[in-house]
């Protein structure tokens, strides 16, 4: 998808509608039969960042793990998927210039934390998550170190070590409940 590696590369604020021409090898008027301008353009990266994002928590789901093995491979599955997936870059980076898209996107972050959450409160029911453990502000502490990881990788490494960076996550975090 030429518009997702234009956001990836570029981003929002410095891609443009003839970036993404070029990148496609087509003419401007043609991507704006597609997209009625870049916000427009913007919106269904996102879009399709978001449903990725679901499916993976769906695939994950329905292996019927247990609550912390379930959060602990939505986050691997996650990591791998922004290390290697152009659109899941482009959304990733969208987060983080948001404030210059108009219309608004999504808040960030807040369905794949109450994914994490319910799982976390399944594993407080169930007694595999211990009983002093808050579910809600474990999952707020996993999501925040996840995506600060992401960043941090992305900024230093292009994402090559964000699954390492992730599984140092799930080691220091997980055991410790």
């Amino acid at each position: 998808m030429t518009s997702s590696q234009v956001l990836a590369e570029m981003g929002f604020p410095t891609g443009t509608i003839q970036d993404v021409a070029q990148h496609a090898d087509v003419t401007k008027g043609a991507v704006y039969f597609h997209y009625a301008n870049k916000e427009a353009l913007a919106h269904a990266v996102a879009d399709e960042f978001y449903r990725r994002i679901r499916d993976i928590a769906h695939t994950v789901e329905s292996k019927e793990l247990t609550p912390l093995s379930a959060v602990a491979e939505l986050l691997t599955r996650t990591a791998t998927a922004l290390r290697d997936d152009i659109v899941m870059q482009a959304g990733a980076r969208l987060q983080i210039e948001r404030t210059m898209i108009t219309p608004e996107l999504p808040t960030p972050f807040e369905d794949y934390t109450e994914v994490i959450t319910a799982w976390l409160h399944r594993g407080a029911h169930d007694g595999t998550l211990p009983a002093t453990t808050n579910p809600t502000a474990l999952a707020q502490v996993l999501v925040s170190a996840f995506f600060g990881a992401q960043h941090i990788s992305w900024t230093l490494n292009n994402r090559a070590d964000l699954p390492a960076r992730t599984h140092t996550i799930i080691q220091t975090v997980i055991p410790h409940i």
